[in-house]
Formats: structure tokens, sequence, C-alpha cells
């Protein structure tokens, strides 16, 4: 009955957001890291593409189970791969549009920090969606109004 309950409603697909925004950030961190450093070409992985497979794979749960219950079904794309234990992988990219600097560094710093600032909002928001369904959940297991 627990199981039923953590995998209904928007839960599993916050839980995947969570751990996207979480694996993207590394990928960030590194960029921003390296910077300065000659021959760096920086990774990462589309948002847009994880928002598309993530509405795919929501449609796919509705499909099968006929609402919004069940686990989300695990299918990777060139970017991303989602594991049956909820990991997610993603497989970065260097992304175009970049300066090309004389150290042969592909590096854009502004876009590297609209980069970081977008990821944080959208793991803060996500961290805080989830939260409160986790709330819900107590103060329905505890009886509490």
């Amino acid at each position: 009955m627990l199981a039923d309950l953590a995998s209904s409603g928007a839960i599993p697909s916050l839980e995947l957001s969570l751990r996207f925004a979480g694996e993207r950030q590394k990928l960030i961190a590194h960029n921003i890291a390296n910077a300065s450093t000659p021959d760096f070409r920086p990774l990462d992985v589309d948002p847009a593409h994880f928002a598309q497979t993530l509405r795919g794979l929501i449609d796919q749960r509705r499909s099968k189970t006929g609402g919004e219950h069940g686990i989300l079904p695990s299918h990777s794309s060139k970017q991303i791969r989602f594991g049956a234990d909820g990991r997610v992988t993603l497989n970065p990219r260097v992304p175009s549009g970049n300066i090309l600097f004389h150290d042969r560094n592909n590096r854009d710093m502004e876009r590297l920090m609209q980069d970081n600032a977008e990821n944080v909002a959208a793991y803060r928001l996500t961290a805080e969606l989830l939260r409160g369904r986790y709330e819900i959940l107590k103060s329905a297991i505890a009886e509490r109004a």
C-alpha cells in the first residue's frame, strides 16, 4: 500500500526531475570549474529534451494504467538513461554556439551562469513540490487534517 502511495500522482515525475537537476548540476559545476582550462569543451544536456522525455513517460504510464498511479516506465534516449532503480544517467554533449577562444577553449561564462541559476531554481522548485507531496502523505498516514 505504501509503495502505491509513493508511486502515485506526481511523486515519480518529481523524483526523476530532482535526480535530473542534481546530475545536471554536477555537469554545470564541472564546466564552471574548468572554464579557464585550455582545450576544455563544456558538456551539457538539454533540459527541454528531458522535459519531452518525461512527458512521454507520463503519457505511457497513463495509457498503461489508465490514470496517475504506478511507476514510470524506464526509457532511455540519446542524452538520458533512466535506470530501473530510479537512477538518472546523463550522456552529455558539447553544446554549440559558444565562443572559441585563442586557447581552444569553448566557453561562454554568461551561458554557464545562466544555466547554473536556472538549474538551481528548477532543483529548488522540484524539491519544494516533492516535500509538499510527502507532507500530504505524512499527514494522511498520521490521520491529521
